[in-house]
């Protein structure tokens, strides 16, 4: 889309780019108080982020960071309460019975983690009291694409990407 100005001529002109405008899910925020990080559009399951996502809430950074650790050399499991149907039953699983090892899930949500943390540091906030209050996996773009068949048919292979928000304040 090109937008003419009446001052400008043909030669120069501007372009408009439509940006995505992401908002947080998160509504109590004051910008004293609480730091927050988003991944957005991420390639992972959306399942498994939203039960990472759920696991590490209400925990302090530093207790969340090395969970994530743990999940992702399969140390620790991560808790499935929402979609445990079929899910294999793990020992180590605190509180449930129903837990799986969500790596790719786990190594995402450490990034934004990470983020996190270093945005607390620019704030100047105490990393060894930073708590989680809220985190958050939503569904995001569906990105399509097609498997070519036989006979000159194909096959849809649709992917759903995932945006990861976290929300910490000073406990």
């Amino acid at each position: 889309m090109f937008l003419l100005a009446s001052h400008e001529t043909k030669s120069s002109t501007s372009v408009l780019i439509n940006l995505p405008l992401f908002r947080y899910s998160f509504e109590r925020y004051d910008p004293l108080l609480h730091i927050r990080a988003s991944g957005r559009e991420i390639d992972v399951s959306a399942k498994a982020a939203r039960e990472v996502c759920v696991a590490i809430k209400g925990s302090l950074v530093k207790d969340a960071k090395e969970y994530l650790e743990a999940v992702q050399s399969k140390k620790a499991s991560v808790p499935f309460r929402r979609y445990k149907r079929g899910g294999a039953h793990r020992s180590e699983t605190p509180g449930f019975h129903a837990g799986a090892y969500p790596v790719k899930a786990a190594k995402e949500v450490l990034n934004v983690l990470n983020n996190l943390e270093a945005n607390a540091e620019f704030k100047g906030l105490d990393l060894d009291r930073l708590k989680i209050i809220h985190a958050a996996a939503e569904r995001g773009r569906l990105t399509k694409s097609f498997t070519p068949r036989a006979q000159g048919r194909s096959s849809p292979s649709f992917n759903t990407l995932v945006h990861i928000e976290m929300v910490a304040t000073e406990a």
